[in-house]
């Protein structure tokens, strides 16, 4: 009975192999050479080495494909594309984010319109101060200028040299950061006129935030 048993797993196993045997020699491979020849071989040719190459099947379907092999230049082009693609699509999400930072910041031009004015009205507040210190930097300096008078013809005081020289200081950083906060009207300006092109495109077609309800006296 054993013996009756191991037969027919040797057939069994026997005939595995040579299915798997035909089944291989159906398929064929075809590839190109670098002279533009067609090779159709059951094994792939030494001459499509590193080429693409395709397994048939014995209808002629493509069971696999195998890309030849890059280029140190095409490598650094695929590279190149990866690496493009990458920061294309971080600039995407970062547009997405500022887009929803947008329309959850202002439901309506006016919104945008009215914290131009704040921001505009912090900085003119911000140059006044700015101008306030430079005048009374002003005023010290023509009281150290009368103080050196005196000291014509003596050494000047280290207390009064010291005073100067903050004064001149203090005079030289109000004055950098008096234009520079000048300049910032201008900055936000520009900010708000992008938001509001923004905003505009966003909301192209979309139907207008309802009013708030007016409070009663």
């Amino acid at each position: 009975m054993n013996e009756i048993r191991n037969a027919a797993f040797g057939f069994a196993a026997l005939a595995l192999v040579c299915s798997a045997s035909v089944s291989a020699q159906q398929r064929m491979y075809k590839c190109v050479d670098d002279k533009g020849k067609v090779y159709y071989t059951q094994t792939p040719p030494k001459e499509c080495l590193g080429r693409e190459t395709q397994e048939l099947s014995r209808q002629g379907q493509v069971l696999k494909k195998s890309e030849a092999a890059l280029t140190p230049e095409q490598r650094a082009a695929r590279e190149a594309e990866r690496k493009k693609k990458i920061e294309q699509e971080q600039l995407a999400r970062e547009e997405r984010r500022k887009n929803e930072a947008l329309l959850n910041t202002y439901s309506s031009e006016k919104d945008i319109e009215d914290a131009r004015a704040r921001a505009l009205k912090q900085a003119e507040e911000a140059i006044k101060g700015i101008e306030a210190k430079i005048a009374e930097g002003e005023k010290r300096r023509k009281k150290y200028e009368a103080e050196k008078e005196f000291y014509a013809k003596k050494p000047l005081p280290a207390k009064l040299q010291e005073d100067i020289k903050n004064n001149e200081i203090e005079l030289k950083n109000q004055t950098e950061l008096l234009v520079a906060k000048k300049k910032e009207s201008s900055t936000i300006n520009a900010k708000y006129d992008e938001d509001k092109r923004r905003f505009l495109n966003l909301t192209k077609g979309k139907p207008a935030s309802p009013a708030p309800p007016v409070a009663k006296k």
